[in-house]
């Protein structure tokens, strides 16, 4: 498979009540850091999709994982990032071709089997 067939990137901030304060100030320092060169999603308080924890999305096109995603590696402290690409094979981006950064977790998975 060529590396063309990435669209973009998503890391998946998790987070749960505890841990609230310091997702918020982590996606604080994402926004100013990366100000313009990503996108992210919302706050949800409750899992999502495929998604087993609360989190948020930062979206990112694939020019930008070299920097974006060693920053998340030394910055998130003890959160954990779901990493997956995005090529349009949605159960495979997130079973086979992801990266943890922390502890993994279960995906939901069947939510996204057609």
């Amino acid at each position: 498979m060529d590396i063309d067939r990435i669209h973009d990137w998503h890391a998946h901030v998790y987070f749960d009540a505890g841990s609230a304060e310091p997702a918020r100030a982590l996606r604080t320092r994402i926004e100013e850091r990366f100000a313009g060169g990503m996108e992210m999603g919302r706050f949800h308080e409750r899992p999502v999709g495929p998604h087993p924890r609360w989190s948020y999305q930062v979206a990112f096109a694939p020019d930008r994982f070299a920097e974006i995603v060693p920053w998340l590696a030394l910055n998130r402290g003890a959160l954990t990032v779901f990493v997956h690409p995005n090529t349009g094979e949605a159960l495979e981006d997130h079973r086979d071709r992801a990266v943890w950064l922390g502890m993994a977790e279960p995906l939901e998975l069947s939510v996204l089997q057609g």
